[in-house]
């Protein structure tokens, strides 16, 4: 934590919020840098968790994240820390008597963060590679009936273990529709997706062509 002497003075209501910075930047440790900027003399008045090796009395530079007073809340935005990291940051405008008087600047570095994406993303979303893969579940219909009921949840926000007894039956209906069930066994491993018996599935169907054939 760093603070200007008192030689370097900043603007008094700025103080109040030093303990606030400390709080985040504790809270957030390591990733998160705090930083206050004085806009009476466009200075960093304070810095918490130190990661761009600033100080008070540093110049705050606050054209590069460009600075409105009318504004609330700037950003997110993103900046590079000193050592090419990656910084995730947003800013706060401090007001005093709805004047402007400071500048609160969250830095999050997100390196970390980055890295951990990119591994899971290499792992849970790795696309078939050859025609090998592909042709393997080419005929796969269990593949196609989860990929099926899968879009379908997430068109309408829902998980499965949330479909209601109207949502299934329009689940089967479009199952029907796109013949998934044409598969002798399918109608099974359906009621199992769904955690139903079979014959609550096979109901549901008789249901529907029942319906069907009266319009």
């Amino acid at each position: 934590m760093t603070e200007l002497s008192d030689s370097q003075a900043f603007t008094p209501g700025l103080e109040a919020h030093f303990a606030i910075a400390d709080g985040i930047a504790a809270l957030f440790a390591p990733y998160v840098e705090v930083v206050i900027h004085d806009l009476a003399t466009e200075e960093v008045a304070y810095i918490s968790n130190d990661l761009s090796r600033r100080v008070a009395g540093d110049p705050s530079q606050l054209d590069e994240i460009g600075f409105d007073p009318d504004l609330r809340v700037i950003g997110p935005y993103q900046k590079t820390n000193w050592d090419g990291r990656r910084m995730k940051c947003i800013s706060i405008v401090l007001r005093e008597k709805d004047t402007p008087i400071g500048l609160m600047c969250l830095n999050v570095d997100v390196t970390q963060f980055d890295l951990v994406r990119r591994a899971l993303d290499g792992f849970l979303g790795a696309e078939p590679r050859n025609e090998g893969v592909q042709a393997l579940f080419v005929h796969d219909w269990h593949e196609k009936i989860n990929q099926f009921v899968a879009d379908w949840c997430a068109t309408r926000d829902i998980r499965i273990e949330q479909i209601d007894k109207a949502s299934r039956r329009e689940l089967i209906s479009a199952l029907r529709d796109s013949g998934a069930l044409e598969q002798r066994r399918a109608p099974a491993y359906i009621a199992r997706i769904l955690g139903v018996s079979r014959a609550t599935v096979y109901n549901e169907l008789a249901a529907l062509k029942q319906g069907s054939s009266s319009t």
